[in-house]
């Protein structure tokens, strides 16, 4: 199982990837909410996401639209362009600095991560967008 962190500033979101059994999502997802720590597990296509960050619960619980309310391809449609934008942030430290900046995100868009993930990264993303200015592409980051 690859593991991949990444730091903004206070924040961290941990994904953990590998090739799955198969190319789809399974409903054993198991969501826990420890404190500050988000974390969504799912054993048979073995990758894991963990947001940590104190902020970024209170904003989600009072911001984030219901589960259900997006697609599962609405939120890949979105989650793709951001997360390669941020990614090539990342390779670009002299442009963009290291701050918000650190560490790439291994999401891979020919994995089927389910609908928890790419609910949580969404959120996450437009939570650092709106939190920090950025801009990660032509969509509005609004929840």
């Amino acid at each position: 199982m690859k593991k991949l962190l990444f730091f903004i500033s206070v924040l961290a979101l941990l994904i953990n990837c590998a090739s799955p059994k198969n190319n789809s999502a399974t409903k054993d997802n198991q969501t826990a909410i420890i404190g500050d720590t988000i974390k969504i597990v799912n054993e048979e296509l073995e990758y894991e996401i963990t947001i940590i960050d104190a902020a970024f619960n209170s904003w989600f619980y009072g911001n984030a639209q219901p589960r259900g309310y997006y697609s599962q391809s609405y939120l890949e449609g979105r989650n793709r362009p951001w997360v390669i934008e941020y990614n090539q942030r990342v390779m670009q430290p002299l442009r963009f600095g290291t701050s918000l900046y650190i560490m790439q995100i291994d999401y891979q868009h020919n994995i089927n991560y389910g609908y928890e993930v790419n609910y949580m990264l969404f959120n996450y993303l437009v939570y650092f967008q709106q939190v920090n200015k950025q801009n990660l592409g032509t969509f509005m980051a609004r929840p």
